[in-house]
């Protein structure tokens, strides 16, 4: 038996469960979950009718569900529960348009070795999708015991994430350690967000105090690691709070993420707001350009203007997809409440 509000339930939040009882996500491998219930830990599979034919969202880890247990056999899951936070990608095989990664954190680490693999436009763009998914971002620099430009690098780091809190730890020493804890009081969840070769699941053990993850070594020549973790999963502290570790993603396609993006460069978003002289400044060559006068001046960095740039430029390539796929799915949740409609009307 378990309590599922010690894995962060909470009817006010997520709303009452009418059909089956509630259940959260700690797992998946392909089309079988893994939850938690109020009867323990079972295994479950997906409702086709509700989602492939009513275009039910499709769980990820962290999602709670509604779902009718079945005992030792895999029990049936109904529905995807309102969300409080979620974060996604735009799929990295092409054509398949939106992966989703974790749904209801509080917290979002951001994760960066201090190693030779240390990249700003990478925290740039993890921190975009953070903002997005309407939790807490944190930059999390692993590996601070590393012989490295620790002061620099962290300066650098703030800069590339204004007004979010940066925290330098070591798996090995214990720096940082604790003001990461500071995070993880009991029914809070955070997602680690970070590349392959980052110390996840280092961090994981050192978090948990003991080996509950496994760990494989970086190549030494660009300091770049193997995926370590092969799933999305929830994982419980001794505590009481949950990390929900992902696998390292070496690309992360952003994803309808518009006010993420403004979120993490407020700074851009700042000299964006002054207003060019023209409405449709395209801010390369036009007179009284507030981007161009900023650049100038040394205001903003030409490399966050960049990065800004690109990310805003990616976004609106992917825009006409996500429209294209909402539009698809209400298409398809209509037709199948047609249908269905069909199906009763004939019966009687």
């Amino acid at each position: 038996m378990i309590d599922i509000t010690q894995y962060g339930w909470d009817p006010a939040i997520y709303g009452r469960v009418t059909d089956g009882i509630p259940a959260r996500v700690t797992a998946v491998h392909r089309e079988r979950y893994e939850l938690a219930c109020e009867h323990g830990f079972t295994y479950g599979r997906l409702k086709t009718a509700a989602y492939y034919g009513m275009g039910e969202d499709f769980p990820t880890v962290g999602d709670f569900v509604a779902i009718r247990y079945a005992g030792e056999s895999d029990s049936q899951i109904l529905a995807t529960l309102p969300r409080r936070s979620y974060f996604s990608r735009l799929d990295p095989v092409a054509g398949r348009g939106e992966q989703a990664v974790a749904a209801n954190f509080d917290y979002v680490f951001v994760m960066t070795s201090l190693n030779n693999d240390f990249n700003l436009r990478r925290v740039e763009r993890y921190m975009a999708a953070a903002w997005q998914s309407g939790a807490t971002p944190v930059v999390v620099l692993t590996k601070a015991d590393l012989p490295t430009m620790l002061d620099e690098r962290v300066s650098a780091a703030e800069a590339a994430a204004p007004g979010v809190v940066v925290v330098a730890v070591s798996s090995v020493n214990g720096e940082g350690l604790d003001r990461l804890r500071g995070y993880l009081s009991p029914g809070k969840t955070a997602v680690f967000l970070g590349s392959s070769g980052v110390g996840k699941s280092s961090l994981v053990n050192a978090l948990a105090g003991e080996m509950i993850m496994d760990v494989k070594a970086i190549r030494e020549d660009d300091s770049r690691g193997r995926h370590t973790t092969t799933h999305r999963q929830l994982i419980i502290l001794p505590s009481g709070a949950m990390l929900i570790d992902t696998p390292g993603m070496r690309q992360l396609g952003v994803w309808d993420a518009a006010e993420g993006i403004g979120s993490a460069f407020a700074d851009v978003d700042a000299v964006l707001a002054r207003g060019c002289r023209f409405a449709d400044c395209t801010h390369r060559t036009e007179p009284g350009c507030a981007i161009k006068d900023a650049l100038a001046s040394g205001e903003l960095s030409p490399k966050r203007w960049e990065s800004y740039s690109s990310l805003m430029h990616e976004n609106k390539y992917t825009e006409n997809r996500v429209s294209f796929m909402r539009e698809k799915q209400q298409r398809n949740k209509q037709i199948a409440v047609w249908s269905r409609s069909r199906r009763i009307d004939r019966s009687r």
